[in-house]
């Protein structure tokens, strides 16, 4: 390229576009390379196709119990699941215009091809420089001063199980259905597989959720999850819930249109047996992996851990003009993190110095039917580690607009500390609650007591009035219950 490049980044998700426009504002000539399109798993493959198909399935929901409001429907309510899937691919089409806008405002260069991490060569005395190869086989080499990876992740499996793309799938092939399986079971009880078990059970699909962990949604706090279970387990199409429960991948059989498989139960108590199950489709939702394969890396000194990239406070790995963030990092593989991530490398390549990101006050959102979200330490964490704790709760049931909503299920649930008052985490579970969470992230951010939270005044009739009242309740001053 003509002109030398301050920034390049390898990969345009959302850590990596984020970051390029965060760049340009602090005039850096900045560049993008992407294979796929800008906006990566997140805008393609995850957040928001997932919350598309989730918003479609909880319309069906409401839609249900409309009489519960006053609102008779004649005849049969259904869903026209192509209409879902072209909704969501719609919404998807419309954002990644507006990335594409947004990076061509800032003059951000997007290259199309995939990039290679080189080593020190004849083109620079040190490593960063990036190899691409153009869709059409050729090739160029840029040399900028700073390079960001920002390679993303995929789905991973589990050893043994092989995944098909039809019989057993991922995330990403859920996201491609044509048309819904009558059954599936869902290996994996995080967000991710939470959010799928919640929208099938939805659509009346027939689901069985697997989780080697004693609860689902094993980061969160144990309160929330048990909520969640219990409100999964009531639905008009109930979700079996196999918590402490290994599958075999050995045992995978897959006849015709039924996948069966065989699971271990109640691991690790005197009741251990074997259980076999069996459905339409068998969705791995375990996790995913860095990536960060065929990319170069092995070229340079930066250092590799457990399959993610080794890196300081401030996104500089072991080469000191390689930065890393989001997927490829071992934090917390949110589209939010990897986006602050990226604008705090790009930040430091400027010469500025930001703050360190406290990820221990990172929001954490869960979409499911009821939503959960969080911020801070679980309940057992902090007993665990010994901290005197004062704990508040506060039901949605005591909530005027949650009675008016017709969604009452769940609580907000505040932890601080029993000494000093600070907020050591907030935890929630109940509608638009992943909306609520940010007054918690901010409340965190400035060092809020729960006291400082109860004193401020939270409008009534709002769903925001149960953070109040939880805060109240830390100190047993809650009013409306």
């Amino acid at each position: 390229m003509a002109e030398q490049l301050d920034v390049v980044i390898l990969g345009g998700g959302t850590g990596g576009y984020v970051a390029a426009i965060r760049a340009a504002q602090l005039g850096l000539k900045v560049a993008v390379v992407e294979k796929d399109k800008v906006g990566g798993t997140c805008l393609h493959r995850g957040c928001i196709p997932s919350k598309a198909l989730l918003k479609s399935a909880d319309i069906l929901a409401t839609v249900q119990k409309s009489k519960e409001f006053g609102v008779n429907i004649d005849g049969t309510v259904s869903f026209d699941f192509g209409n879902v899937m072209a909704r969501k691919e719609k919404i998807v089409g419309n954002l990644h215009k507006g990335v594409q806008s947004l990076l061509k405002k800032h003059n951000v260069q997007v290259i199309e091809g995939t990039g290679t991490v080189m080593g020190p060569s004849i083109f620079s005395p040190l490593a960063g420089a990036v190899r691409v190869e153009r869709p059409d086989g050729e090739q160029e080499i840029i040399n900028p001063r700073n390079l960001i990876v920002a390679t993303g992740s995929r789905p991973k499996s589990l050893p043994g199980l092989t995944v098909d793309g039809k019989h057993v799938i991922n995330s990403d092939h859920a996201l491609e259905l044509e048309e819904l399986p009558k059954s599936v079971i869902i290996v994996g009880a995080g967000a991710i597989g939470c959010e799928w078990a919640s929208m099938f059970s939805d659509y009346g699909v027939q689901v069985t959720l697997v989780e080697f962990a004693p609860q689902i949604l094993p980061l969160e706090d144990e309160d929330v999850a048990a909520e969640l279970a219990k409100l999964l387990g009531r639905r008009k199409t109930k979700v079996k819930i196999m918590t402490s429960t290994g599958v075999l991948p050995d045992t995978l059989k897959i006849e015709g249109d039924t996948v069966t498989i065989q699971a271990k139960v109640n691991v690790g108590t005197d009741k251990e047996a074997i259980e076999t199950l069996s459905a339409e489709k068998l969705l791995v939702s375990v996790g995913r992996g860095a990536a960060i394969d065929n990319i170069g890396l092995e070229a340079t000194e930066v250092q590799i851990d457990r399959g993610t990239i080794v890196v300081d406070e401030h996104y500089r790995t072991k080469e000191k003009n390689i930065f890393a963030i989001g997927d490829v990092l071992n934090t917390p593989q949110l589209a939010h993190v990897a986006s602050h991530e990226g604008i705090h490398a790009v930040e430091v390549i400027a010469g500025l110095h930001p703050h360190p990101i406290d990820y221990a006050m990172i929001p954490r959102c869960t979409y499911t039917r009821p939503e959960v979200a969080s911020v801070g330490y679980t309940e057992r964490h902090l007993r665990n580690e010994g901290r005197e704790i004062k704990v508040g709760k506060f039901p949605f049931r005591g909530i005027g607009k949650a009675l008016v909503n017709g969604e009452f299920d769940g609580f907000v649930k505040m932890i601080a500390d029993a000494n000093t008052g600070d907020l050591l985490g907030v935890h929630m579970i109940g509608q638009n609650v992943t909306d609520m969470i940010s007054e918690a992230g901010l409340a965190a951010l400035l060092d809020a007591t729960a006291w400082e939270i109860g004193l401020a005044i939270h409008p009534h009739p709002t769903l925001s009035e149960a953070i109040g009242e939880a805060a109240l309740a830390v100190d047993g001053m809650a009013i409306h219950y």
